[in-house]
């Protein structure tokens, strides 16, 4: 009877540690940067001649630290509220660029001086996604949410009260408690930009007849554009494919990040509150630069021609012209992942049903007045550029333009072998954390998601490798 238990037990405990031995692992961030963060091959070579310097010139001033007023830089503007003082600070990983890094300068804002007299919010952590945040609906005058009343607007973390360089400006930050006390709060985490000039480049006639060869579908899988208000175009750049362009994605990210206005937004940006339902900013937090308005303008009597640029026309071309993220090779507790496992992963995302949203190419890029290499070249995105239902487990409650509560812009997976926080607010780290997300009530995704579920414990780790790979 004894030798019969002993026999069990050790039977139990082989099945155990096979098991653990074929659960799957998300291999996790790929080390170096794998060459991620270089200009186009035609930009280096300075084709045409000179769009070298307007890189160059975009890059530096995308790493920019500003301020309230008098730099000596003439980087002035920050504020009246903010989330960050730089570009960069944002999109650094893996590169100047890319998405958030895996120190969060936001945490520091409060005792470097950035933010003097503000509380660090309770979401903003040192080892945490950077982030901004934003009240889906708007509060009553008793403190509870008015689901009647949609917001969906940016609620900005920091203010520059207390500043040496910001005036008399005095300004309470937004009520980031109460909303986490009533659950009328959401993220979004940066969105790397590495590529965003092929994508750009997609004439909608392209786009449009991509979409059609994706509705033939088994899987459950609709699919919509976002467009733009006022041509009725197909916009395709923010979690919700909100912006129309590049210009456009960076105008807006000055203004509503950093508080600068722009040649595209030229006002100072109260909270959504302030704006539709008080009286907007107080006056003494108005102009803080005493430069006027915009505080970003094009500069026509400097030197070289680059530096005639407004910033936002600078911060555009950068990311314009930085090349896709290269794939590379995958390591996994230590031992190199073979090529023959990551084309299997390749050929296995294929067949569940994972590209039909995750295309590996939505079409070829139009002609480019720019530069060549943004010409007639494959956009190896891995998106649609489409918004889908994502069902409540990830909705934010958030409208923008055709794109509602529960619908995201299909994230381009190139890139992802070298990405920390996933999802559109960060709340994870592990790729499958990330695929089971996907799955919930109204979701367009929970056929592919079950059919990964179904998949053995081996399949799902050559999926989850090839996706490190690219």
């Amino acid at each position: 009877m004894k030798t019969a238990k002993r026999a069990l037990g050790f039977t139990l405990a082989m099945l155990f540690l096979a098991g653990m031995a074929l659960a799957q692992t998300d291999p996790g961030v790929q080390s170096g940067n794998r060459g991620t963060g270089a200009a186009f091959s035609s930009i280096l070579s300075n084709s045409p001649s000179g769009i070298l310097s307007f890189f160059t010139d975009g890059q530096k001033r995308f790493q920019d630290v500003e301020s309230v007023s008098n730099s000596p830089s003439g980087n002035n503007g920050l504020g009246p509220r903010f989330n960050s003082n730089s570009c960069s600070s944002c999109h650094a990983q893996p590169a100047v660029g890319g998405t958030g890094a895996a120190m969060n300068p936001q945490f520091s804002f409060t005792s470097n001086g950035t933010a003097p007299k503000d509380t660090t919010p309770y979401f903003i952590t040192a080892t945490g996604p950077t982030l901004e945040a934003r009240f889906p609906f708007f509060f009553n005058s008793n403190g509870t949410v008015n689901y009647n009343a949609p917001n969906g607007g940016v609620e900005n973390l920091f203010t520059v009260s207390g500043r040496s360089d910001a005036g008399t400006c005095s300004l309470p930050q937004p009520s980031f408690n109460t909303a986490g006390n009533e659950g009328n709060i959401i993220f979004r985490i940066p969105t790397p930009v590495f590529g965003a000039g092929l994508i750009e480049n997609l004439d909608d006639s392209t786009l449009l007849n991509n979409q059609l060869n994706n509705f033939n579908n088994n899987v459950g899988v609709g699919g919509a554009f976002n467009r733009n208000g006022n041509d009725g175009t197909i916009t395709r750049f923010g979690w919700k494919a909100q912006n129309k362009s590049l210009h456009i994605f960076a105008g807006e990210a000055y203004n509503v990040e950093m508080g600068i206005s722009n040649e595209l937004f030229p006002q100072d940006r109260p909270l959504p509150g302030e704006d539709q339902l008080q009286t907007g900013l107080p006056s003494n937090c108005l102009n803080l630069s005493g430069t006027g308005y915009p505080e970003d303008t094009s500069n026509p009597a400097s030197t070289p021609n680059s530096a005639v640029l407004d910033d936002v026309s600078a911060f555009a071309n950068f990311m314009r012209f930085l090349a896709p993220p290269p794939t590379g090779g995958v390591v996994l507790n230590g031992q190199q992942v073979s090529s023959s496992t990551i084309s299997a992963g390749s050929s296995l995302f294929s067949s569940i049903g994972c590209s039909v949203c995750h295309n590996p190419t939505p079409g070829t890029t139009q002609v480019s007045n720019f530069t060549s290499s943004l010409s007639k070249a494959p956009v190896n995105a891995f998106s649609d550029i489409e918004v889908h239902h994502m069902g409540t487990g990830l909705a934010d409650n958030v409208s923008q333009g055709n794109a509602g509560g529960d619908q995201f812009r299909t994230a381009p997976l190139w890139g992802l072998g070298q990405r920390i926080f996933l999802l559109h607010d960060g709340r994870t780290t592990n790729l499958i954390t990330a695929i089971d997300d996907h799955e919930g009530n109204g979701s367009e995704a929970n056929t592919v998601e079950s059919n990964f579920d179904n998949l053995t414990p081996t399949q799902q780790q050559e999926i989850l490798d090839f996706l490190r790979s690219l």
